[in-house]
């Protein structure tokens, strides 16, 4: 098949992007596939796939810094770059992108209007699973347990006393700060009781920073699962545990941080029902092909649902392959299918 690869964008999400369009680009020359990579904020200009990956922007550069020049900047090209001659006589379009742009929508509509298919769920389901306040309607709604939360947004100020009244209220200290709609833990902090909200403060500032709106949600203590699901089958279970119990992005992205258990060593009754939550909650918000719920399962062994990822990570350490394999499929596998599964889905 001929493919388009997009990778990068302008996203807080971009050095994982790359990282992840390494792989699906190895795996897809290895199936035989002729694939074109792109990063879309390049434009039309042609670019290699080899300079596109070496020149993969890190987090900790002047240029990460700047992701919101970035995302400005880059707005017409990105327009340029879809409507260009790239995308003709291409088969399917294999998205390698995360975060904002990439997997909210936002992309994928460009992708329609230009009579593309394209991997993973449609506009809406993308656009809903990646506003956090909203999905959490939608999997309350569907009878999904989802911890307590508190929406901002910058459009209101902010009065910290009162927030502080009603966190004590409603969800108690520590409680978890973060953008409504990023992703890979990007400006999410853990606020501990703090009398002067020093803590509190700072952590609403970096969500705000980026994203319009910040959820302060209630802190489950507990053990963290993850579930993939791929067409209408839940993969096997898998149990994260960052050496220092806090799964943020240092941890996701480094070798060593972190121990994976695949399958989850629980409970069969805990397995059946988060199998079954990821399959509920990744129809009631209308995804298709593949995503990967994430869940807390507490002491009590209730389990509660934090978010639904439409374009899961693809990366040497991420989790949708590690439970691809549990389950007797490849790497290469795991991308045949979800191209697959994308040709025949309906636009």
């Amino acid at each position: 098949m001929n493919i388009v690869l997009i990778t990068g964008g302008p996203s807080s999400e971009r050095e994982v992007s790359v990282s992840s369009s390494k792989s699906i680009f190895k795996a897809l020359t290895e199936s035989g596939h002729n694939v074109t990579v792109i990063d879309p904020v390049n434009g039309k200009l042609p670019v290699s796939a080899d300079e596109i990956f070496k020149n993969a922007v890190k987090k900790d550069s002047p240029e990460f810094k700047e992701i919101d020049d970035l995302r400005i900047s880059s707005n017409r090209k990105i327009l340029d770059c879809i409507n260009s001659d790239i995308f003709d006589n291409i088969d399917i379009v294999f998205l390698g992108v995360h975060g904002k742009f990439g997997e909210d929508g936002r992309l994928q509509n460009l992708l329609e209007l230009r009579g593309m298919k394209y991997t993973g769920s449609g506009v809406f389901a993308s656009a809903l699973a990646m506003d956090k306040d909203i999905s959490k309607i939608i999997l309350r709604q569907a009878g999904i347990l989802t911890p307590e939360w508190i929406a901002l947004s910058n459009r209101f100020p902010t009065d910290l006393e009162e927030l502080n009244k009603k966190i004590n209220s409603t969800l108690s200290y520590p409680c978890v700060v973060k953008p409504n709609d990023e992703g890979s833990t990007v400006g999410l902090s853990i606020v501990q009781p703090d009398v002067e909200d020093v803590q509190l403060k700072n952590s609403i500032e970096l969500a705000f920073h980026y994203s319009d709106k910040v959820i302060i949600e209630k802190y489950i203590k507990g053990r963290e699962l993850t579930v993939p699901v791929i067409g209408n089958e839940a993969f096997p279970v898998i149990e994260i545990r960052p050496e220092d119990g806090f799964y943020d992005y240092e941890h996701k992205y480094t070798k060593g941080m972190t121990e994976y258990f695949c399958p989850a060593e629980i409970p069969e009754e805990v397995e059946t029902l988060a199998k079954e939550t990821a399959l509920k909650a990744h129809k009631a918000l209308g995804c298709s092909v593949y995503s990967r719920i994430d869940f807390i399962l507490d002491d009590k062994n209730d389990l509660y649902c934090l978010e639904v990822n439409t374009l899961p990570g693809m990366t040497e350490t991420s989790l949708v392959p590690k439970s691809a394999l549990a389950n007797g499929m490849s790497f290469n596998l795991l991308i045949e299918k979800i191209i697959e599964l994308s040709v025949s889905k309906n636009y």
